[in-house]
C-alpha cells in the first residue's frame, strides 16, 4: 500500500431470527461504526429491521467481513457485496438504501441484459462522485465549473480525440436538481459556476 492507512473494515448486520443467519445490511467503517447502528437506531429500513429484531428479544449479529483495508478497498468490497446480495428495492434482501428516491431506471431496451448488481454498483459510484464534487465546492467558496470538476477529479474523457466533460456536467446537473448545489448568479467568462446551497 502506498502510504494509505489501512484502518477500514467491511461489516454485515445479520438477523438471528433466520436460519441460516443472513445479512440485512452491509457497510464500511472504522472504529465502532458497525455497532453504532444498534445504539442510535434510525428510521430507515435498516433501523426498522433492527427494532424488529430487538422487539423480538434478540440481538443483531454484527460481523466484520474484512479488516485492515484502505478506504478505497473497503468501498470496492462494500459495493461488490451489496451488488452480490442485492437490495430489497431490486429483489435482493439487503436494506441498504443505494437507489435514489423517486428515480426510476427509465425505459430499457427490450433485449438489454442487465446483470444482477450492476445498478447498485452504478448508484454507489454515482453517490461517491457526487460527494467528491460537493466537497470540491465546499473547498472553493467562489464556486466550481464543470471544467474544474472534470479536471480536478479525473473525469475528463478523450472520446473521439476531443476532451468531453459530459459525466461531470451530468453529475453537476443532478446535484443542482437535488438542491445540494446551486448556480451562482454571476457567470464567469460565459461559464456557469456552481456553489454550495
Amino acid at each position: 500500500m502506498t502510504g494509505k492507512v489501512a484502518s477500514y473494515y467491511v461489516y454485515a448486520l445479520k438477523d438471528p431470527r433466520a436460519n441460516p443467519v443472513l445479512p440485512f445490511y452491509i457497510g464500511k467503517g472504522t472504529g465502532n461504526r458497525a455497532w453504532e447502528h444498534t445504539i442510535n437506531v434510525d428510521s430507515t429500513a435498516k433501523g426498522e429491521r433492527i427494532k424488529d429484531i430487538m422487539a423480538a428479544g434478540h440481538e443483531v449479529v454484527t460481523t466484520k467481513l474484512a479488516d485492515g483495508l484502505t478506504e478505497e478497498q473497503a468501498l470496492k468490497l462494500e459495493a461488490e457485496l451489496i451488488s452480490a446480495f442485492g437490495t430489497e428495492a431490486t429483489g435482493g434482501f439487503l436494506t441498504n438504501a443505494v437507489t435514489p428516491s423517486g428515480k426510476g431506471q427509465g425505459r430499457l431496451r427490450a433485449d438489454l441484459k442487465v446483470p444482477s448488481g450492476v445498478y447498485e454498483k452504478a448508484v454507489i459510484g454515482l453517490d461517491l462522485l457526487k460527494d467528491a464534487i460537493v466537497e470540491l465546492a465546499k473547498a472553493n467558496t467562489d464556486g466550481v465549473t464543470n471544467a474544474d470538476c472534470s479536471k480536478a477529479l479525473g473525469l475528463q474523457s478523450n472520446y473521439g480525440g476531443g476532451a468531453k466533460d459530459y459525466l461531470s456536467y451530468s453529475i453537476l446537473g443532478l446535484l443542482l436538481e437535488e438542491g445540494r448545489l446551486k448556480r451562482n448568479d454571476r457567470i464567469s467568462k460565459g461559464r456557469h459556476v456552481s456553489v454550495l446551497k
